[in-house]
């Protein structure tokens, strides 16, 4: 679980208690981003906002870390990359949607709550895997609008990356009970 700008696991963990009783045997773990907040004093960020360029340099120079974090728990576990998820939120879902379709081998599926695809441009080129993507995104967010994820389904679409898509009606920038409940399913049937 990759938690949101200026945020840290602990706030994203908290999310397990929701998937709990959906996902029994799970385990979730939710690091806190390498970096700390540019923009206050307590938090995390996986890469700098200062421009569109600092984003796209900062989710590539993540991403290793990213897999990194993932093929350890994998082997810890001793699971294959088929029985992982990443989820993640705002900040968190862009790194997971950069990451997971470039990955050598495919992940179960990533979870991607108020994101966008800040390198889809180069995803054709990249492409390594067809990890089933599901996104869910307030209707009414302000801080990343709906729209971000639009664009994403299309790039997604147009190669061939199984993907699921709810704009939720009257949703600002965060994960309610319906987003939990979509994100419930979607892992249950990855995981079936």
């Amino acid at each position: 679980m990759l938690h949101g700008l200026g945020s840290n696991g602990n706030d994203l963990i908290g999310l397990s208690r929701a998937l709990a009783d959906d996902l029994p045997n799970t385990a979730f773990y939710a690091p806190d981003a390498p970096d700390p907040f540019e923009g206050g004093p307590t938090g995390f960020q996986w890469y700098s906002r200062s421009s569109p360029e600092a984003r796209i340099a900062g989710v590539r120079q993540v991403a290793p870390l990213v897999d990194a974090f993932v093929d350890d728990l994998l082997e810890k576990h001793e699971l294959a990359p088929s029985r992982c998820i990443l989820l993640g939120f705002s900040q968190g879902c862009i790194v997971s949607l950069h990451t997971a379709p470039r990955r050598q081998r495919p992940l179960a599926g990533v979870v991607g709550f108020s994101g966008a695809m800040v390198t889809g441009e180069t995803l054709a080129d990249e492409l390594a895997n067809r990890t089933p993507i599901l996104l869910v995104h307030g209707a009414d967010d302000t801080v990343l609008p709906s729209e971000r994820t639009e664009e994403a389904r299309q790039v997604l679409s147009s190669l061939d990356v199984p993907n699921e898509v709810h704009i939720l009606p009257g949703l600002p920038h965060s994960i309610d009970q319906r987003g939990v409940q979509l994100a419930a399913d979607f892992m249950r049937r990855q995981f079936a």
